[in-house]
C-alpha cells in the first residue's frame, strides 16, 4: 500500500506492519458512538473487527487537533499489548481516519450492568471484573501511559461476558507531557479532580498530574461494580464534579465485601 493511502508512518512513528489497506476495510452497522467518532462492526481481510472511524472536524483548528489526537492514540495502541486491552489491529488516515481494533461482542460493561439491575454481580464474577481493570490499567502505568478516561462505556466484555478489556485511547496521555484536562469529556462521576478542578490553581497556572487519576477512577468503577449504582446517582455531570472537587460526596461499601474481592487473587 502506498503511503498516500494510509498512515504515514514516518509521520506518525508507526510501524508498517499496522498500516491497514482502506480497500480492504467493509464498515457495517453502528455499534457504539462517542466524543469524537463512531464506531462499527465490520471487516478487515475477512476478520471480524470494530472499526472507529474518526470526525476530522470542520475548522482547519479542529481538523488539526483531531489528527493530533488520533495520532497520539494510534502511537499508544501500538505500544502496548496485553489479554485485558482491547486487541489493536491497524489504522489508516486516508480518505477517513480509522482504527481498527477486535470486535468484542459482550458490550460494555455499562450496558451489561444495567441488564442485570437491581441484582449485584456475584463476588467472583466482581472480583474477576475488577482483576481484568486492574491489570489492563497496570499495562499502561508500566508503559509510561494515563488513560484519563477509565468509564463503564469504556470497559467492554467478550461474547461469554466473563473477561473486561479496556478501550478507546482517545483522551490518553504519556505521563511526562500531562497538562489539566478542559471540559470536552463529560464524563466528570469517574474523572479525579484534578483533571478538570482549577480551584487551587494560581492565575495562569496549569496543574500537572500523574497515574494516580487512573486510580480513582477506578475506584469508582470498581464502586459501580460492587453497587451496581450509577456514581452520583441523581446529579447532573456538573454536579458531580462540584460534589466531587469539594469532597461533599461520600461513598460506602461493605468493607466486608471489598476484603473478598482485593483478596481474589486469581479468576
Amino acid at each position: 500500500m502506498e503511503s498516500g493511502d494510509g498512515l504515514c508512518s514516518k509521520e506518525f512513528d508507526l510501524d508498517a506492519k499496522w498500516l491497514v489497506d482502506p480497500k480492504q476495510i467493509l464498515v457495517g452497522p453502528r455499534i457504539g458512538e462517542g466524543a469524537h467518532g463512531k464506531v462499527h462492526k465490520g471487516k478487515y481481510k475477512n476478520e471480524n473487527v470494530a472499526i472507529k472511524i474518526i470526525r476530522r472536524g470542520e475548522t482547519p483548528e479542529e481538523i488539526a487537533k483531531t489528527e493530533a489526537r488520533f495520532a497520539r492514540e494510534v502511537a499508544m495502541l501500538s505500544k502496548v499489548q496485553h489479554k485485558n486491552l482491547a486487541k489493536f489491529i491497524g489504522a489508516c488516515k486516508e480518505p477517513i481516519m480509522v482504527i481498527v481494533t477486535e470486535l468484542l461482542l459482550g458490550g460494555t460493561l455499562r450496558r451489561y450492568l444495567l441488564s442485570i439491575r437491581p441484582r449485584c454481580l456475584d463476588l467472583h464474577e466482581a472480583a474477576c471484573f475488577a482483576l481484568d481493570i486492574a491489570r489492563a490499567m497496570e499495562c499502561l502505568h508500566s508503559h509510561g501511559i494515563i488513560h484519563r478516561d477509565l468509564k463503564p462505556e469504556n470497559l467492554i466484555l467478550t461474547g461469554d461476558h466473563k473477561t473486561v478489556k479496556l478501550t478507546d485511547f482517545g483522551l490518553a496521555r504519556e505521563e511526562s507531557v500531562t497538562e489539566m484536562m478542559t471540559a470536552e469529556t463529560g464524563t466528570y462521576r469517574w474523572m479525579a479532580p484534578e483533571l478538570y478542578s482549577t480551584v487551587t490553581l494560581r492565575n495562569g497556572e496549569k496543574k500537572h498530574y500523574n497515574h494516580k487519576v487512573d486510580v480513582y477512577s477506578f475506584g469508582i468503577v470498581f464502586w459501580e461494580i460492587v453497587q451496581n449504582k450509577l456514581p452520583f446517582e441523581g446529579m447532573s455531570n456538573l454536579q458531580a464534579a462540584y460534589a466531587a472537587a469539594f469532597k461533599i460526596y461520600t461513598y460506602t461499601t461493605n468493607s466486608c465485601i471489598i476484603s473478598i474481592i482485593l483478596s481474589s487473587g486469581h479468576c
